[in-house]
């Protein structure tokens, strides 16, 4: 019998050329421009690298040793051994396998709330993220049951928050924020006019001291009128509160959280800002209740299935890591972060005088249409300018000027702020500072 023949030694097989992906072939938030903010930002800046940015919006990095990283996981296997009493395999097998999806040093993180925010959680409410990027996934992805259901956010909002939003198919409603933070009225009047349109308001994001980008802060009585307004009209309030550490002067207003009687608030928490953010330890405090058949749960449960799917786990080294740090701390990150809140005091101080110096006047009509914000704290300035600043105005002001800022129309989803830059000075020097006021203030005449 004849067997099948043989291919010529020279042959080439032949293969059908994939047809390219259309992008509108892919879902819909990877052609949303929140989605491509960041990388922007970070394209722009590796072609500048001599610019002064004010873009970054990362943490101060001046006192990390890389040395510090191996003592904190040693502080943190101590730890334990000494007070959970595990044996040199349960240690062995808590640092290099597969970790518990909520966590392994969620018992630290809720002393962490308890030194520091007067708060009293159960560990088992916590469940420990790969930053708080995913802990806003899961919360959304969690609350999201069909096309009905929209969130709150308030305008402009954490560009992050929104690109969030999107990838779970979270409709954002903007409410009305000024310098004291969340307009109540305007939440009230957003969530009626949703339910007016068929829709579920499910929960409002906020952050209620120094927010990203805007810099305001909620005094009080706004805050105590805010959990109000959730309780009234039953829905979540989605708390971040990355930065209430780092403010000027004064006592830290409570959190809403702290405040919260009914479990209205799920905590959004994150060692970013506070540890390092390389670790990218996150986290979220979901103690509301969830009824199933003749029981009950809580969300962190259902938090937790979702994230066995997504990430399974945070990495336990990274845990560890973070573990030792609150450890070496007393579980105050307050206390661990006293030399970064005096790097931004410092930084924040030298852009409100350096913009003064530049822009002298009473009103922004002397200034000739300039003006600014002077938040009481955190990592952001928001400046305002008569002219268009866009992409197109951020890449002459980079290679033209040498000096980088993020355009604020992107917190807004493109819906405001093109005349609004936001100014980041958290991993600068006042030099740094004054050195790049000098270039912003000259492109700003070039462009005005």
């Amino acid at each position: 019998m004849q067997g099948p023949a043989e291919p010529a030694g020279d042959a080439v097989p032949t293969t059908t050329s994939l047809r390219p992906l259309a992008l509108g072939e892919l879902h819909s938030s990877l052609s949303d421009p929140a989605l491509t903010s960041m990388t922007l930002l970070n394209e722009i800046a590796g072609r500048f690298p001599a610019a002064v940015s004010f873009a970054a919006g990362r943490p101060y990095e001046g006192f990390h040793e890389p040395e510090s990283l191996q003592r904190h996981i040693g502080v943190f296997r101590d730890h334990l051994e000494a007070d959970l009493g595990q044996s040199p395999e349960q240690i062995r097998r808590t640092l290099f396998q597969y970790g518990r999806t909520k966590g392994t040093i969620t018992h630290l993180v809720a002393r962490h709330l308890e030194v520091d925010e007067g708060l009293c959680v159960d560990p088992e409410s916590v469940v420990v993220t790969t930053g708080c990027q995913e802990a806003m996934v899961l919360v959304l992805r969690a609350l999201r049951r069909d096309e009905r259901d929209v969130v709150l956010a308030p305008a402009p909002t954490y560009v992050g928050f929104i690109g969030a939003a999107r990838l779970v198919d979270m409709p954002v409603r903007p409410v009305l924020e000024g310098p004291e933070g969340l307009d109540p009225e305007d939440l009230s009047r957003q969530i009626r006019a949703a339910r007016a349109e068929g829709l579920r308001p499910r929960a409002c994001y906020v952050v209620p001291d120094f927010a990203n980008p805007g810099g305001a802060s909620m005094p009080p009585q706004r805050r105590r009128q805010v959990l109000r307004i959730a309780e009234e009209e039953d829905i979540l309030l989605l708390e971040d509160n990355p930065y209430s550490m780092f403010q000027t002067s004064g006592v830290r207003p409570p959190t809403l959280k702290s405040m919260d009687e009914q479990r209205r608030v799920v905590y959004l928490g994150s060692f970013a800002k506070s540890a390092f953010a390389g670790a990218r330890v996150g986290y979220a405090v979901a103690d509301q209740p969830v009824a199933e058949g003749s029981g009950a749960g809580l969300l962190a449960d259902e938090l937790a299935k979702l994230k066995s799917m997504l990430t399974l786990n945070t990495s336990t080294v990274a845990q560890a890591v973070i573990g030792g740090f609150l450890l070496e701390n007393g579980c105050s990150v307050e206390r661990a972060v006293t030399r970064e809140a005096m790097v931004y005091r410092e930084n924040l101080r030298a852009v409100l005088s350096g913009l003064e110096a530049r822009f002298p006047g009473s009103s922004a009509d002397e200034r000739g249409g300039v003006e600014w914000n002077a938040p009481g704290g955190g990592m952001f300035v928001v400046l305002t300018v008569p002219f268009r600043a866009d992409e197109e105005a951020l890449e002459e002001s980079a290679e033209r000027f040498g000096v980088l800022w993020t355009p604020m129309h992107h917190f807004y989803a493109g819906a405001g702020g093109f005349r609004q830059m936001r100014l980041s000075f958290s991993v600068l020097t006042p030099a740094a500072v004054n050195e790049g006021l000098d270039r912003l203030a000259a492109f700003i005449a070039h462009r005005s």
